[in-house]
């Protein structure tokens, strides 16, 4: 069977999220196969391209897109280029896999969803943490009645990230709300799609948000103002009546770590990281425990790509391309779409409108 062929926007040689996470995923599935990158500046593509093994490197977003020896164009620049680079490939009738955040705000999510979907494509958002093993197995629990009836949810999430530090200069543009890219679009949006994945969508959420530092200081360049908050508290209920609370933050001095502790009236599932690392949930390697009344036992979680030599950034790209191939070669849809990238920015819009009215918000 042929591969997929796949260009990279956003292919950097040298560092940034596709080099660490997509290009090891594409590379180790035999589904697909590189064939173009793209960068910002031509030297640094063709550089790129050859050390990727892909036939073209490209300055030029929509020559990429427009490449006849490409079928899925991967997104993974920063967020305020998203939907523009969308558009493009959308426009040339390729599949398209876009990193989250999807989009800027609801309203740029809401219309390359209806793009997307008028140009008869596939199209898949960066939700990726919804393919680890130990999610997947603990939604499947839930369903078959390991805990008896969910009764709640408590979320801890949390990143070392600049704390006490200069904060990464690569990092440097999440500290500006204005490019939705701050904790709470990406470690919130990554989170909470995740526990939702897991217990049911939120029907209604109160909410804090804080920001504890109005300044950073960033690696190479000094003293930057800081307008994104750095902690998401949150209380939410699914209409099944499960109650969630979840505190989500970032720059924790000690380390980064997550768990989600589920608990029903026969059991409780608890989902944790392993030690060590930025944190985050979809940083982080996932185990999964449970317990029936008794000590808290470590559960076997399936990995349907246990062979390949992938790492913990790398293996939930791995799982989703696997199933975007799937869905590409038999013309179904169990990925998470675009119209999935509108139901997280509608959560975080409910989340920010919570936090600024003091009030209980529907979520939309």
């Amino acid at each position: 069977m042929d591969s997929i062929r796949v260009g990279i926007v956003g292919a950097s040689p040298d560092r940034g999220w596709a080099v660490r996470a997509h290009v090891p995923a594409l590379q180790a599935l035999p589904d697909y196969r590189i064939t173009a990158v793209g960068t910002s500046r031509l030297e640094s593509a063709e550089r790129a391209a050859r050390l990727f093994g892909a036939a073209h490197g490209y300055a030029d977003p929509r020559g990429l897109a427009e490449d006849p020896g490409v079928d899925l164009v991967a997104i993974t620049v920063k967020v305020p280029a998203h939907a523009e680079l969308i558009r493009l490939a959308l426009a040339a009738g390729k599949h398209v896999y876009c990193e989250w955040p999807l989009a800027l705000n609801t309203a740029e999510a809401d219309e390359l969803t209806r793009l997307a979907t008028a140009a008869g494509v596939h199209h898949a958002v960066g939700l990726q943490t919804r393919y680890s093993p130990a999610l997947a197995r603990a939604r499947r629990l839930l369903a078959e009645g390991y805990v008896g009836e969910v009764v709640s949810a408590t979320v801890y999430s949390a990143r070392h990230l600049g704390a006490g530090t200069e904060v990464p200069d690569w990092a440097a543009y999440t500290l500006d709300r204005r490019n939705g890219a701050g904790v709470v679009e990406v470690l919130g949006g990554h989170t909470l799609d995740a526990v939702e994945y897991v217990v049911g969508e939120f029907t209604d959420v109160s909410a804090r948000l804080a920001r504890h530092q109005s300044r950073a200081i960033v690696e190479g360049v000094g003293a930057v103002a800081v307008t994104s908050p750095g902690h998401l508290l949150l209380d939410a209920a699914t209409a099944a009546g499960v109650v969630v609370s979840a505190h989500i933050h970032d720059s924790k001095a000690t380390n980064g770590r997550t768990r989600i502790e589920i608990a029903g009236t026969a059991g409780d599932l608890a989902i944790v990281s392993g030690a060590g690392g930025p944190g985050g949930i979809s940083l982080s390697e996932l185990r999964l425990l449970g317990s029936r009344g008794g000590e808290w036992q470590p559960l076997d979680c399936d990995d349907p790509l246990a062979a390949t030599p992938l790492d913990n950034e790398s293996g939930n790209v791995a799982r989703l391309y696997s199933a975007l191939a799937q869905d590409i070669r038999t013309d179904a849809a169990t990925v998470p779409t675009f119209g999935d990238g509108v139901r997280a920015h509608r959560l975080l819009d409910a989340v920010r409108a919570a936090a600024d009215t003091g009030r209980r918000v529907p979520v939309s």
